[in-house]
């Protein structure tokens, strides 16, 4: 799941790109209002992460522009402005969710997982397909009678396929998934951690279709 970060504050932002990124989500992360009205323009989000107080274009300017755009995007404001007003302004303008800084990244998290929720946007308290399940809070899969632990890229690439199950997911489409922008995505890095899952849960967890890409099966 790929996540837009809209952070000037160069500690803040590490900060939560690193947490997003040991949760399994695939983060690109821009500093300034122009940049995330351009980086919205050339790639499709799940969620973004706005701050207000930013350079070139105030945040409340790129959620208006995101509001404009005519399509669902979820937004969580996440900045030090904590008064009431800011609040309500932030949330009449669109936004769904609002987290006042300093927070933990935990609580971050679960917003995220709620707001995402809301959307329908894959992130269940339990993705399944009837055999195969995962647990977003958790990481936690099971597949029939086998049950493990999964790395944050593994749960990211899981994740992307029990979204759409009986949808086959080419290698660029999970890499989207799976990796940010500044990453380093080795040409075998999706058939690795395909073959770390089917280590963990069973060969028959993840189909391939030769030629086009993977599958789970559709919910039964």
């Amino acid at each position: 799941m790929r996540v837009l970060l809209i952070e000037d504050d160069i500690m803040i932002g590490a900060a939560v790109e690193q947490g997003l990124k040991d949760a399994g989500y695939a983060v690109d992360w821009v500093r300034d209002g122009e940049a995330a009205i351009n980086a919205v323009q050339g790639e499709a989000y799940e969620i973004v992460l706005l701050d207000l107080g930013l350079p070139k274009a105030d945040g409340r300017e790129v959620l208006r522009y995101l509001r404009g755009l005519g399509r669902r995007l979820p937004v969580i404001i996440v900045t030090a402005r904590d008064s009431v007003d800011d609040r309500i302004d932030g949330l009449d303008l669109g936004a769904d969710d609002y987290l006042v800084k300093p927070f933990e990244i935990r609580e971050l998290l679960a917003r995220m997982r709620a707001v995402l929720r809301r959307e329908g946007s894959g992130s269940a308290p339990l993705l399944s397909n009837g055999k195969l399940s995962l647990d977003p809070a958790t990481h936690q899969a099971c597949f029939l009678d086998k049950s493990a632990p999964l790395s944050a890229r593994e749960f990211a690439l899981l994740q992307a396929l029990l979204a759409r199950p009986g949808t086959i997911l080419s290698r660029s489409e999970l890499e989207r998934q799976v990796y940010g922008w500044n990453e380093e995505v080795e040409s075998n890095a999706i058939e690795f951690l395909i073959h770390a899952v089917r280590r963990k849960l069973g060969s028959d967890a993840i189909r391939n279709v030769r030629g086009v890409g993977w599958m789970v099966e559709r919910a039964s």
